[in-house]
């Protein structure tokens, strides 16, 4: 059976990115065709001039209300009404403990999970690492560690971050996105043809994993004649 191809640019450093993952994983749950899709993330850094890791002490709540130009009162209930969105998709969403930083090393360490068939393993355990742990995701024997929780190989997930391994792949993922007019995530794109933004509630997505399923690629076959398979040959 043909899959569904779903392709989400997000970024690590993105609460709503987190919603939005386990509202599509809460949606899947009663789709009908959930084995048949196909989930691959794509790199997207919402601040890719980050540091590794910022070096002054201020708050979260601080440098929100300097990037928005709002109070701090109103910066912290921006932060409190994500915070709450995601305790009601089941997250534990600790926003004034996490600690910024660039996250160009953990998309190529995403993509090397690719290949290992663990992209969203790695991807679940970076997102509740960075949003309720706390951790520096820059940090080299984090980024090791993170990996082998979900059983891929330490040695060689070292050798990813310590090398520049899959940058090309993280920077062709943000020259795709802007060349799609992605300036926001989690974006999704089903299909190749259908794009959803933002964290949609479960009921949206729902209907467009419906939407998509209805008009995915299909092949066709114009003709049958002998040929082999896994029990042999006819």
């Amino acid at each position: 059976m043909q899959k569904l191809r779903l392709d989400i640019w997000s970024d690590i450093a993105c609460p709503w990115c987190y919603i939005g993952k386990r509202h599509l994983e809460q949606a899947l749950e009663t789709f009908e065709h959930k084995d048949d899709v196909e989930i691959v993330w794509r790199a997207y850094e919402l601040d890719p001039t980050a540091p590794k890791q910022r070096k002054d002490v201020t708050s979260n709540v601080e440098r929100l209300a300097k990037k928005y130009r709002v109070p701090e009162a109103q910066a912290i209930a921006m932060m409190d009404r994500v915070i709450g969105a995601g305790e009601a998709a089941g997250l534990d969403l600790k926003l004034h403990e996490t600690k910024s930083g660039n996250t160009f090393d953990a998309h190529r360490l995403l993509h090397w999970a690719l290949e290992h068939g663990k992209q969203d393993a790695l991807k679940e355990r970076m997102l509740k690492a960075y949003m309720t742990e706390g951790v520096v995701i820059s940090d080299p024997d984090v980024l090791v560690a993170i990996a082998t929780d979900v059983g891929l190989d330490e040695t060689e997930a070292r050798a990813v971050v310590e090398s520049d391994r899959y940058a090309a792949d993280v920077r062709a993922d943000e020259k795709l996105a802007g060349e799609l007019g992605i300036t926001g995530v989690p974006f999704f794109v089903l299909a190749n043809k259908i794009g959803v933004s933002g964290a949609q509630p479960v009921e949206t997505m729902k209907l467009v994993l419906q939407k998509a399923w209805a008009e995915r690629p299909q092949l066709e076959q114009f003709a049958e004649g002998a040929a082999c398979g896994p029990d042999g040959c006819d």
